[in-house]
């Protein structure tokens, strides 16, 4: 799932810079219906980019639970392997999300 979200943010910065860059022309000639398509262009590569950012934040809260329930389910069993890999799951969870903020 991370590929497609890593594709959609990258497919999102791309359709902002051209649409800036679309908009900027734009105005440079006195374009206002090339200014007003950048801008539209722009505001959609933006929310491609935080949609596919929320998405992260998701997978990586799904991460911490489920490493969480590990953890603790390792601690209770005296299972310290379990244990580790339900503490790393979880961290990198929080990673995830931090990172997509």
């Amino acid at each position: 799932m991370g590929t497609t979200n890593e594709s959609n943010k990258a497919e999102g910065v791309a359709e902002q810079i051209g649409g800036k860059i679309k908009n900027l022309a734009g105005n440079l000639v006195g374009n206002d219906q090339m200014a007003a398509e950048g801008k539209a262009k722009e505001l959609g590569g933006k929310a491609k980019v935080e949609g596919a950012k929320a998405a992260d934040r998701a997978d990586g809260k799904v991460d911490e639970v489920l490493g969480a329930i590990k953890n603790r389910v390792g601690a209770v069993l005296g299972n310290e392997q379990a244990q580790a890999e339900g503490k790393a799951k979880e961290l990198g969870g929080i990673a995830k999300q931090k990172l997509n903020e």
